[in-house]
């Protein structure tokens, strides 16, 4: 666990959950751009994904409002010769004019207000040719089908509200939909030519291996003629559930998990304070216990009682 307070407003490192593997793999998916690119991180938050970005980029400026967050991404990733990390909001970016090739900005706009000031001041740092690449949550799924709000989202925005914002800065877009779920992948034994395969191991999010390490089956294409082999180039193939009746499973095991954990600890609680009570009773009973027997004193020396 990073050592960060996980607030739920920032994702750190170590936080369980499919939390984790959506933020990584957007990092991920935006570091296929930047080798060799001067590139902007906004809202970085405890700087891991500025921090793999420097991997391949020639620069990268990780930038966010909590100076807390700052601070600790400069003491962590210090060993990153090529990441920076400066406190400011991102409405106005410490950076000249198009000093920017790549500016990536994950879940950021839902959290502020100003978010015309925002993109405009992406488009400001951004190289004529830079690109920009932006996540947020499709409000649609996220909250309305859901019945969610989250206390740290200003404003989400629909498909046309956010296409309408980034269409008035950037003349070229295309659009790709991430979503946390379970599905059937068949991908090329080697790294496939076309696509991306990221696999990465829970405690370790940051180690990618560009193929899938330990498939359940194999699959295979096999021909007498090898020109009728190469005919059919190596391509990852992704099935996804319409439905998605795993992962709605999935999330009633942990809510079931998580309400049982939560009702087992109040009968802790429950079972310490009831141990507190009757210790007391206990200590009162014997109080009365010895009361009992100097009131009993005097008949005991008459000889009245035994």
């Amino acid at each position: 666990m990073s050592g960060l307070e996980f607030t739920g407003e920032r994702f750190v490192p170590g936080v369980r959950g499919e939390i984790w593997i959506e933020h990584w793999h957007r990092y991920h998916f935006a570091a296929r751009c930047v080798a060799g690119k001067r590139v902007l991180d906004v809202a970085c938050g405890e700087g891991y994904g500025t921090a793999l970005l420097a991997r391949a980029a020639s620069e990268v400026t990780g930038v966010d409002l909590s100076a807390a967050a700052i601070e600790h991404a400069k003491a962590v990733y210090a060993g990153s010769p090529n990441a920076r990390f400066v406190c400011a909001p991102c409405t106005r970016l410490p950076l000249a004019d198009a000093s920017v090739d790549v500016a990536v900005s994950f879940e950021t706009i839902e959290h502020i207000a100003e978010q015309a000031p925002f993109l405009d001041e992406l488009a400001r740092v951004l190289a004529p040719d830079g690109v920009a690449i932006l996540s947020c949550p499709n409000k649609v799924e996220y909250s309305d089908k859901r019945g969610y709000a989250n206390e740290f989202h200003v404003k989400e925005l629909y498909r046309d509200e956010l296409a309408a914002l980034v269409a008035a800065r950037f003349a070229a877009i295309a659009w790709y939909g991430q979503k946390p779920t379970f599905f059937s992948v068949i991908a090329p034994d080697e790294e496939p030519a076309a696509g991306q395969l990221v696999e990465v191991d829970e405690d370790d999010p940051a180690s990618g291996a560009r193929r899938l390490s330990n498939p359940l089956y194999f699959v295979l294409v096999a021909s007498r003629s090898a020109a009728a082999l190469a005919a059919v180039s190596p391509a990852l193939s992704v099935m996804a559930d319409r439905g998605d009746w795993v992962h709605r499973d999935y999330e009633k095991v942990m809510k079931w998990m998580e309400q049982s954990l939560a009702r087992a600890e109040a009968l802790e609680k429950e079972l310490a304070a009831r141990g507190e009570e009757l210790a007391v009773l206990r200590e009162e009973a014997a109080q009365r216990r010895g009361w009992s027997w100097w009131l009993k004193l005097p008949l005991i020396r008459l000889g009245l009682l035994k």
